[in-house]
């Protein structure tokens, strides 16, 4: 898609091969595509291209281009709003999650949240702003002297995506994944689409709707970028 391996999944076994991956102390960098992440990380398409890289699908825009390209759908959407709960959930253990990115005390509210309500361990935070640049170079001993089994990146596409890319190799992290938006939703910051408008597929537009200014662009003059470079890399693919 785009230029992408993506993977055509569904959430359960998906979650399941996460699972395997930490208890055998495997690697592996999990992003989720939708529209922006296929617009913005062009310039990495060949480090995605890695074999413990794993790209999955993130909203309609990736369904609707599915099957304008190739004629079929994704079997389910796939977003780290649900399959974080999910890995917590399915884990017989309290897993060990750094959070890394959003804005100061979001990470610290999200940590709340993954503690208290899901029963998870939080082994250290670092925000996207002042405490990221303070540690600089530092940064990656630290996380690796956490010992987390989970690393969530949010720092937004493509920044998140460059960063982990860069440095898995020094990342001694069963999974690190980039998550875009979600400590803001685990910490409350941002509010998520009803239960009925997700099933609908109208997740998008609950958001757009929320924070006009920000995700405008994204939703219009992107979206259409977004199909010509999915429809060029079908064309240049096929020649």
């Amino acid at each position: 898609m785009g230029g992408y391996p993506i993977l055509r999944t569904r959430l359960e076994p998906f979650v399941g091969a996460l699972l395997r991956e930490i208890e055998q102390g495997g690697r592996r960098q999990v992003f989720f595509a939708n529209t922006n992440f296929i617009v913005e990380c062009r310039s990495e398409r060949a480090a995605l291209q890695r074999p413990s890289t794993v790209i999955v699908n993130d909203g309609i825009g990736l369904d609707l281009a599915a099957m304008l390209i190739h004629r079929q759908r994704f079997l389910e959407n796939l977003n780290g709003t649900d399959l974080i709960p999910n890995l917590c959930a399915r884990s017989k253990r309290p897993l060990r999650f750094f959070l890394l990115g959003a804005k100061p005390g979001i990470a610290a509210a999200a940590a709340a949240t993954l503690e208290g309500v899901y029963g998870q361990d939080v082994v250290g935070i670092c925000d996207g702003y002042g405490q990221m640049r303070e540690q600089g170079d530092e940064l990656v001993r630290t996380i690796n002297r956490a010992q987390p089994d989970v690393l969530l990146v949010a720092l937004g596409n493509p920044i998140q995506e460059c960063w982990i890319l860069e440095h898995s190799e020094q990342l001694e992290v069963p999974l690190a994944f980039g998550v875009g938006a979600l400590l803001d939703f685990l910490s409350g910051n941002a509010k998520r689409a009803p239960a009925w408008v997700q099933r609908i597929h109208m997740e998008w537009a609950f958001r757009l709707l929320l924070e006009p200014r920000r995700l405008c662009k994204r939703y219009t003059i992107d979206l259409f970028t977004f199909f010509g470079v999915c429809i060029r890399a079908r064309e240049t693919r096929m020649a």
